[in-house]
């Protein structure tokens, strides 16, 4: 395993930082820019959906740039956005801040992904593009419970500073030891989309999305939830996000273990199903911190497991455009945490915090549906693919 995969999951590391961040400092956020909770929330929204339509779009023109300069150049960019958001005024500009750091990281992400691939030899390229990833996880398990415990001491404004400072390192690391690789054959955005013509691609997609905007929906506002459910605040937050947090490191873990063994299908039924009922019954469990840190730690292991057989499958459907699908699929999750700002701020305040756990809830059973429909088999699709090629 090449040394300098680890340097690509400490900029995935970086950049996630910068897109899960605000969940940890928004009760911050809400009172020193004196709006709602809902509208602290799309923030995440802003950055989401930025980077859903951005990635395609940049990667297509990006796609001649030599690989190290444009990873170099998608981490100074997210470091400005991020510095941006700490000196901004007004909530107008910090949305503006946040979609220009979201910028520089619908670029990094893919790359750093096809870079860990090309950088490592065949048989160790799986688990190569799997620590790119666990970048991404960390972020959650240690980047986000940070923001919120520094966010009291330095304020929301402090956090994004740091995250600055530190994609700043990252970008100086990138430059001095990554390698120099020449960009890969151009793909157009036509190309890119063509994977969407199977049913089956577009229905695991929809459960990427559905169940993106599930998790996110609640945990974009997990702060205001725990002070309603169980009176708590501050420190006692920032614990129970790194218990999440250690609960999703873990599902990620073992989901791609059970995927190995079981294939994805099956280990997919029952996730969603309990996964469900979890959330669903978050307003009634998570009511102290002991229940409170269970609820999350299994929540957030349920919710990353499904990353693996979602994956997986993409994998199985298209062999032949695996990375142009992954990275419709990173997309896809964007997305869906684009959308889960907008849908929880309007369930907040048309029906309260405490019902956004169950509409969240049978927003994920919907996956549930279409597992089951993307599971038929698709027999029109080699009629289709043959006059195609025809």
């Amino acid at each position: 395993m090449s040394p300098r995969t680890y340097l690509l999951a400490a900029g995935a590391f970086t950049v996630g930082t910068s897109g899960y961040i605000i969940s940890g400092v928004l009760p911050q956020v809400s009172r020193e820019l004196q709006v709602s909770s809902s509208a602290a929330g799309q923030l995440v929204t802003a950055f989401a959906i930025a980077y859903a339509i951005a990635s395609p779009l940049l990667a297509a023109a990006t796609g001649t740039w030599e690989r190290k300069r444009l990873l170099v150049v998608a981490l100074l960019v997210s470091a400005l956005g991020n510095a941006l958001s700490a000196v901004a005024p007004s909530y107008e500009l910090l949305l503006g801040a946040r979609v220009l750091s979201a910028l520089g990281a619908a670029v990094f992400t893919p790359v750093a992904t096809t870079m860990a691939t090309v950088i490592n030899p065949p048989d160790h390229r799986g688990r190569a593009v799997a620590i790119v990833f666990g970048g991404l996880t960390f972020a959650l398990i240690i980047g986000v419970p940070a923001g919120s415990l520094l966010g009291g001491p330095i304020g929301y404004q402090g956090v994004f500073a740091l995250v600055a400072g530190v994609t700043l390192l990252a970008a100086a690391a990138a430059a001095l030891w990554l390698p120099t690789l020449p960009a890969p054959p151009v793909v157009g955005l036509r190309e890119r989309f063509s994977v969407l013509a199977d049913p089956r691609v577009r229905m695991v997609l929809g459960m990427t999305v559905l169940g993106c905007l599930s998790a996110f929906s609640v945990f974009t506002y997990i702060s205001t939830l725990l002070a309603r459910t169980a009176d708590l605040h501050g420190t006692a937050i920032s614990v129970l996000l790194l218990v999440y947090g250690v609960g999703g490191a873990l599902g990620n873990a073992l989901g791609g273990r059970v995927t190995d063994r079981y294939g994805s299908r099956g280990p997919l039924k029952v996730v969603w199903i309990v996964y469900a009922v979890v959330l669903a019954t978050l307003p009634f469990t998570a009511v102290t911190w002991p229940t409170a840190a269970v609820a999350l730690f299994f929540w957030g292991m349920l919710t990353w497991s499904v990353n693996p057989p979602i994956q997986n499958w993409l994998i199985e459907l298209a062999p032949t455009t695996t990375g142009l699908l992954l990275s419709v699929n990173a997309s896809a999750i964007y997305l869906g945490v684009g959308l889960s700002g907008v849908v929880g701020g309007v369930v907040i305040d048309s029906l309260g915090i405490l019902a956004l756990p169950p509409i969240a809830a049978a927003v994920a059973s919907l996956s549930f549906v279409l597992l089951i429909l993307a599971g038929r088999p698709a027999a029109p699709a080699e009629p289709v693919l043959a006059r195609a090629n025809g």
